[in-house]
């Protein structure tokens, strides 16, 4: 029997005081830990050292990493299992990702690349319309005092 695979996307925060090679081995033995358990890395972006908006764990900042990865069931637990036992992991969320949210999404690596002078600008959305000019007969006269 065949287990489906479901879509994850799980962000964890390694301690920002390692040497970019200590780093990039707890990178490593995240996404060896999904293989190992049955999934598959799709997508993996570092998002790099940033500045945390309060102290976690008596640090400051650390180095960001968003992974998108497929896999059964089970592998939520053992992948967050694995983040428990590394003390270099300070934070981490796993989500599982539905089809409508995979069809809107913006892939973790495409949130770095920066638009370049070149590029045109990005399409938030549709353009609103302007409101009605309303008629000056329509204004209200504004409010006097009353003389006594």
């Amino acid at each position: 029997m065949t287990q489906t695979k479901h879509t994850y996307e799980t962000t964890f925060i390694v301690n920002a005081g390692l040497d970019d090679p200590q780093i990039d081995a707890v990178i490593e033995k995240a996404k060896e830990a999904i293989v190992k358990n049955g999934g598959e890395v799709k997508d993996l972006a570092k998002w790099g050292r940033k500045r945390f908006a309060y102290v976690i764990r008596r640090k400051n900042n650390g180095f960001f990493v968003v992974c998108e990865f497929t896999g059964p069931g089970d592998i939520v637990a053992k992948l967050e299992r694995h983040f428990q036992l590394d003390d270099n992991v300070i934070r981490y969320l796993t989500v599982a990702l539905d089809k409508k949210a995979l069809k809107s999404r913006i892939r973790p690596a495409d949130l770095l690349k920066q638009p370049t002078a070149d590029s045109p600008p990005p399409q938030v959305g549709t353009a609103v319309p302007a409101a009605p000019a309303v008629p000056a007969a329509e204004k209200s006269a504004p409010l006097t005092q009353p003389s006594h």
